[in-house]
């Protein structure tokens, strides 16, 4: 078996990135993130890219630093709403934004790495949604076509992998990640630990290695939170 594991970032992206590519980012929010290898893309400095993610990360963190630096041309999303700088290219006509349904987002990325090429679905009948989208009736119901969507390099993030890339996403994380893994050409994950092969349950698996491509071991994560929401202890009678 040809080895996957690099030792960092930059070597893992080596040879896999070029101007005018199109790249899929796992993710939701700030959570699940391939945090280390947007930093290697950001320092490689590939530019013109067509990015397919759930959102835009934030100004100064996330996919926010690649937008930041002039490196993407094109965003398909289905939510931009916490990068100011995002909303300022946009309006002036320097980004390009395919805004997506989130559901239909998923879907789309879903059946490009299922080998599906279009689905027909309800959301966004009657809508721009489907402005210029061929719309069909099934059943006396409309549905609108949405195509796949397939990128040249998929970045993830996992909690575990072993040496064969098998992955295992925690929590939340488990959000864009799982889908996106299958829809790239190459696949990199980046992962918090790497285990020797045989070491993860295999009913605990939820990416195959057969998606993954290459991997790479991150380290100090920040894992930020995009907005702390807190409200006071309530006081309880007789407590205190």
């Amino acid at each position: 078996m040809r080895q996957k594991t690099f030792t960092d970032a930059n070597a893992a992206t080596e040879g896999l990135l070029w101007d005018g590519m199109t790249l899929m980012a796992g993710g939701f929010g700030l959570c699940g993130i391939p945090e280390t290898l947007i930093e290697a893309i950001r320092r490689s400095g590939v530019r013109d890219l067509t990015v397919i993610s759930n959102n835009c990360g934030v100004d100064d963190f996330g996919l926010g630093i690649l937008l930041a630096g002039g490196q993407i041309r094109k965003m398909i999303s289905s939510y931009v709403g916490e990068n100011k700088l995002f909303e300022q290219l946009y309006l002036a006509g320097k980004l390009e934004l395919e805004f997506n349904p989130q559901g239909t987002l998923a879907e789309r990325i879903r059946a490009g790495g299922a080998g599906i090429p279009a689905f027909f679905t309800k959301t966004g009948v009657g809508t721009i949604v489907a402005d210029g989208k061929e719309v069909r009736s099934f059943k006396g119901q409309d549905y609108v076509m949405e195509t796949a969507l397939t990128a040249d390099l998929s970045i993830v993030k996992a909690w575990k992998s072993d040496t064969e890339g098998n992955l295992v996403y925690r929590k939340t994380a488990r959000n864009f990640n799982p889908m996106m893994a299958t829809a790239g050409a190459v696949t990199i994950a980046e992962v918090e630990e790497i285990t020797d092969p045989g070491m993860l349950d295999p009913d605990h698996i939820h990416t195959p290695g057969i998606y993954v491509d290459r991997i790479v071991q991150g380290m100090a994560y920040e894992k930020r939170i995009e907005r702390v929401t807190t409200r006071p202890r309530p006081i309880l009678e007789g407590v205190g």
